[in-house]
Parts: structure tokens; C-alpha cells; sequence
């Protein structure tokens, strides 16, 4: 199950238990809905409460990655989980955006303010 909440120009994920491929198609359809109206767009992924995900969102999340490699400025993910942190790590290769791990959510989001409260001063 995921909850997906979108803020100017971000998505924020939050996954429990199992990340199933319609979670997965929920969170593209937020991600895309955001891109073609805002274009670039952050992301934060928490994914502390997640338990699992199924190899076909391994899979699409590759597909999609590469689809928008150019729409993504910065990505935070937030896990306690090595796995985890080492899936966000190697799915890097895909997308040109900066992306992060971080096991502290206030630093997670701190850092993806940095950008956006330069801009504003």
C-alpha cells in the first residue's frame, strides 16, 4: 500500500508492507500528472515501512526510470534498510537526477528544500 501526496514540484511516497505493481502504476500516474504540469520534479520515497516489493516493480521502476531519466531533480529516499538503500543506489544508473539515502526524514527534506529557498531569496 502506498500514500502518495503531491506538493509543488514533488511527490512524496510512502510505502507499507508489500510495494505492489499497482502502487507502483499509482505513483507513476502522480509522478507524470506532476511532470506535465510542473516539469521537473522532486522525489521522496519513504520507504521505512515497507516490507517487500515484487519483482515486477523491480522491473518497472527500471522501465520508468530510463523513460524519465531527465524529469527528476532530486530523489530522497528513506530507508534503514542496506538492501534498500543499495536497490535506490544502483537504480542511480537510469536517472540524472541527485539522488540521496538518508535514515533521518528532517534531513531528507532539508535537503530537498536546499534548491527551492535559494530560489526564493
Amino acid at each position: 500500500m502506498i500514500v502518495i501526496e503531491n506538493q509543488p514540484r514533488r511527490v512524496e511516497v510512502t510505502v507499507y508492507a508489500e510495494f505492489t505493481l499497482a502502487d507502483y502504476q499509482e505513483f507513476e500516474n502522480a509522478v507524470n500528472y506532476v511532470i506535465q504540469f510542473e516539469g521537473q520534479v522532486d522525489l521522496f520515497f519513504d520507504l521505512r515501512e515497507m516490507a517487500d516489493f515484487t519483482l515486477d516493480v523491480a522491473w518497472e521502476d527500471i522501465v520508468f526510470s530510463r523513460a524519465h531519466a531527465n524529469d527528476f531533480r532530486r530523489i530522497a529516499v528513506l530507508t534503514e534498510s542496506q538492501w534498500v538503500a543499495w536497490s535506490a543506489w544502483l537504480s542511480q544508473i537510469f536517472v540524472h537526477a541527485d539522488m540521496r539515502v538518508f535514515d533521518d526524514e528532517l534531513e531528507a527534506r532539508s535537503w530537498l528544500g536546499e534548491d527551492a529557498a535559494e530560489g526564493d531569496g
